[in-house]
């Protein structure tokens, strides 16, 4: 049998280290791959099976900056499948308590399964390779979601939204917040979740923590968007849409796909078909569709000053979303006044009253509004009518003389639902914006926006101008018809002139719908 090394002589090497051939040699290759593991990220993947693509390679040096203290609060925004969460929640917590091996790692999700699957990914990596990373698990604590290691390390998980007291991290992941696009429409689900942040999540970090975050945008005002709406200055943001746009993080061509040896044409193609806002938002990490998802922008009819037909030729209405507070987180009010032409055109016009209001003085602009447009019905939510303003309104138009039919509407909950009817309206472009007022840039953006803006209440105050005409009937559309000739081949009663007479009163009666 052969030697397994040859003697010095005979090799001609004096030095058995250096031949890498030999035992020793061996042992050299393998103490120097495992420094290399231990050191580099990337080489920790690479050990793992993984082959860091070009995006994989920027979130690695980003995790990096996190361990050598460069960077503390980070955020990945990058579109599904990309393998963010394999990098960032599966291989990057074994290789960072090898660089920290007393830190506590939690780490959350909006499914405690998926998060819990993270961990014993975690968990089975460093029982595998416990030899390179120098440690390895403790005997009595090795649960899915819940280990220690035998240098003092810990992980924990929890969904998004449980409580989190008695634990303290040093590491911090949040990744993936929202299960669903429902659930980035919900406020309440919103505003849980930002609550949970700020009373549960923060709180749990131990000073200097690090706090990682791994989603892809679905609303403007998700978690990402209020954390930085709050601490624009305290993250760093790596946010890498679909489709390349302007000043690529990976110096890719505008329009270029990410990981093009994974993703095909034919998915990029079938991306390219979605929905405007799931693009723009699940996609390309900006919820902010330029061309509108809910309400396209090509729907948006302008029109000059000169372009609004005469006062005579149009019939006068006006609609409203009432949130009645002070406080500077509140909703805004919005009062919309319109009319309709004789063929059934919605003209807005340009006095719209958007602001936050106290009480008085919504109902101040209420009463000036009628006072200015004097419309045929003036449309609300029913509940706001009844529970809150009607009585104090109705004692406020009879003293100042300003009279009008205040309409109370029952509508859907869900505003994508209420908004159904003018959006049919504006898709036949027969809804005419004033496109010089004022406000109409903040108009137009959270009509692009909707339903995952950040605010709804002019398009609430619009969906009542089409719920409102649509609940009035065909024949109160459209003025043209009503002001037709009698036939005179038809003989006039009495009964078709209490009729009309009847239907004056009406219009023109100082009270309000449901009381």
């Amino acid at each position: 049998m052969e030697p397994l090394q040859p003697p010095l002589e005979e090799s001609g090497d004096h030095d058995p280290l250096s031949n890498p051939k030999s035992l020793g040699g061996v042992a050299v290759n393998l103490l120097l791959k495992r420094k290399a593991v231990r050191r580099d990220l990337n080489a920790w993947c690479r050990h793992c099976g993984f082959e860091p693509a070009q995006h994989h390679r920027l979130l690695n040096e980003t995790l990096q900056d996190v361990v050598a203290g460069r960077v503390r609060n980070v955020m990945f925004l990058l579109p599904p499948g990309s393998a963010k969460s394999t990098y960032i929640s599966v291989l990057f917590p074994p290789w960072f308590l090898r660089q920290k091996p007393t830190a506590t790692i939690l780490a959350c999700s909006y499914s405690y399964t998926l998060i819990e699957g993270f961990g014993k990914r975690c968990r089975n990596l460093i029982k595998q390779h416990e030899n390179v990373l120098g440690y390895s698990l403790s005997p009595d604590s090795q649960a899915a979601g819940e280990w220690t290691t035998t240098l003092g390390g810990r992980y924990f998980c929890a969904g998004v939204g449980a409580g989190l007291a008695g634990h303290r991290a040093d590491l911090a992941f949040i990744d993936d917040f929202l299960g669903s696009e429902e659930d980035a429409d919900s406020k309440i689900i919103r505003d849980k979740q930002w609550a949970w942040y700020n009373n549960d999540f923060w709180p749990r970090l131990k000073p200097n923590a690090a706090q990682v975050i791994v989603a892809n945008r679905r609303h403007e005002e998700d978690l990402v968007g209020m954390i930085l709406a709050r601490e624009p200055g305290a993250w760093r943001v790596v946010k890498i849409p679909f489709f390349a746009v302007e000043n690529d993080p990976l110096g890719r061509r505008v329009g270029e796909r990410i990981w093009p040896e994974w993703f095909t044409e034919e998915q990029a193609a079938a991306v390219k078909k979605l929905p405007g806002r799931t693009q723009a938002g699940l996609y390309g990490q900006d919820p902010n569709p330029e061309e509108g998802d809910y309400f396209k922008k090509e729907w948006f009819v302008g029109y000059r000053p000169s372009e609004l037909p005469p006062d005579e030729e149009l019939r006068f209405y006006a609609s409203s979303d009432f949130a009645v507070s002070e406080e500077a987180d509140r909703d805004l009010s919005c009062l919309i006044p319109f009319a309709v032409d004789h063929r059934g055109h919605i003209w807005i016009l340009p006095d719209v009253r958007w602001h936050r209001y106290g009480p008085k003085e919504l109902i101040a602009e209420f009463i000036s509004m009628i006072q200015r447009r004097k419309p045929m019905a003036f449309f609300a939510e029913n509940g706001q009518i009844k529970k809150s303003l009607g009585p104090f309104l109705e004692d406020q138009m009879m003293e100042e003389k300003a009279y009008a039919w205040i309409k109370g509407i029952t509508a859907a909950r869900a505003k994508d639902v209420r908004a159904r009817s003018i959006q049919g309206r504006m898709s036949l472009k027969t809804v005419h914006f004033p496109k010089f007022a004022d406000w109409w840039p903040q108009a137009e953006h959270e009509m692009l926006m909707f339903p995952g803006g950040k605010h709804d209440d002019f398009v609430d105050a619009l969906a009542y101008t089409g719920l409102g005409l649509q609940s009035l009937g065909k024949g109160q559309i459209k003025p043209a018809e009503a002001e037709q000739p009698l036939n005179p081949s038809k003989p006039i009663t009495m009964g078709m002139i209490k009729a009309m007479d009847t239907e004056r009163k009406r219009l023109s009666a100082p009270a309000y719908e449901g009381r």
